[in-house]
């Protein structure tokens, strides 16, 4: 039977080829592809207006935030990628739990580069507020999957 009620958005894994190597993270947003148009008008046609072909797709920058933890594996990937280029590319799957941790729809990044990093905003003001790191990717391929 299929399930009625949403999924929720905070139950989900961060997978670099195959690996939890960056650690986890709290938010990912920009996952999306777009389809590009060309407007074209044949010049026999009897009413003026246009056609729309589909053209070349392109995918959305996808950002990934964290708390900071000991680890510099993101910034390592950021040089890997200012020294050897495409070389440094990475598949990216994001997968989505339900609330017993099955995954439920996976979204695939196919060859990602680290496109900025963003280190944390810091205040000596005290109080609870966590470090945060953020990693823009920039993907060839976007790809959806039921698990």
């Amino acid at each position: 039977m299929a399930r009625k009620v949403p999924y929720g958005a905070f139950n989900f894994l961060v997978n670099f080829d195959g690996a939890e190597a960056f650690g986890g993270f709290s938010d990912v947003s920009g996952l999306g592809s777009e389809i590009t148009v060309a407007e074209y008008r044949y010049g026999n046609d009897a009413e003026n207006h246009v056609r729309k072909i589909p053209g070349v797709h392109k995918v959305g920058d996808v950002t990934l935030k964290r708390g900071i933890i000991s680890s510099k594996s993101l910034w390592e990937w950021v040089k890997e990628t200012r020294t050897t280029g495409v070389n440094a590319q990475k598949n990216i799957s994001i997968t989505l739990l339900d609330e017993a941790r099955n995954p439920v729809q996976v979204w695939l990044l196919r060859n990602a580069i680290p496109l900025k990093y963003t280190g944390p905003t810091l205040a000596a003001k005290g109080g609870g507020d966590v470090a945060m790191e953020e990693l823009v990717l920039s993907s060839e391929g976007l790809e959806i999957e039921a698990a």
